[in-house]
């Protein structure tokens, strides 16, 4: 996304008022959960949006999360990490979270998915990297397009 893009995002941005997102985090890998939740506070902030962090065990449970507390948040950015590793494991959780939050999302919820899949540990801390590849802004900038997208058809 150019810088121009995120411009256009933000000024759409300020058109959503009383609105708050919920940040629903794995804290697997600290290191890179802590990149992407500084870099999708940042996007959030720069909006003028409130935003709560809630953490779960691991990335199989965002979306299970974000259904707990659909209710009072407008919207939600998933933040997480699966790195490859030995066994199948990897696939059943990168396919099965990304799956259970597109469900959420064709129920209505705006949901940015920052659950970042990579090979390893050095690809993780390049995309979670809020001055590299920023995956958590990125997903803080898709929730709230998704927001923004709702108040636009739903909200005059």
């Amino acid at each position: 996304m150019n810088s121009e893009d995120q411009k256009n995002i933000i000024n759409q941005i300020k058109l959503i008022k009383d609105c708050k997102i919920a940040i629903v985090a794995s804290p697997y890998y600290s290191k890179i959960t802590s990149n992407l939740i500084s870099g999708a506070i940042k996007v959030i902030s720069s909006a003028n949006i409130i935003s709560e962090i809630f953490e779960v065990e691991g990335a199989l449970e965002i979306p299970g999360a974000i259904s707990l507390i659909r209710k009072d948040f407008q919207g939600f950015v998933a933040l997480g990490c699966v790195i490859r590793g030995e066994t199948i494991h990897y696939e059943i959780v990168s396919q099965n979270s990304a799956m259970g939050l597109m469900q959420l999302s064709t129920q209505g919820l705006c949901i940015g998915n920052g659950i970042i899949t990579v090979e390893n540990i050095n690809q993780a801390l390049e995309r979670s990297d809020p001055n590299k590849k920023d995956k958590g802004g990125d997903a803080a900038r898709a929730a709230i397009s998704l927001m923004s997208l709702r108040q636009e058809f739903y909200n005059n």
